[in-house]
């Protein structure tokens, strides 16, 4: 595959929150960063129930991230090696 070919892979994601808990912040960054790109969801939350979304297009051309999801009682929980370019959708339950 070209670099080209890599880069026009669709990186959209939807997000799912099957906890019962509002997620309040949700963190998408390549792996291998050393910190959190900004809170994709910005003033938004989403409830449990919900989906969004998301496009984590960073423009590195890169298919694998990390995802971070805080929630309303302040439990974080982490994903890593989550490959975008594979899937099309990534549940919370």
């Amino acid at each position: 595959m070209t670099a080209t070919g890599a880069n026009a892979i669709d990186r959209r994601v939807k997000i799912i929150n099957n906890t019962g808990y509002t997620i309040e912040q949700f963190y998408a960054s390549s792996v291998g960063q050393d910190s959190w790109e900004e809170d994709i969801l910005g003033r938004d939350v989403l409830p449990s129930g919900s989906s969004v979304v998301i496009n984590v297009d960073d423009g590195t051309g890169y298919c694998k991230y990390d995802f971070r999801a805080v929630f309303e009682d302040g439990d974080v929980l982490d994903k890593s090696n989550v490959n975008v370019c594979e899937i099309g959708s990534f549940t919370y339950n």
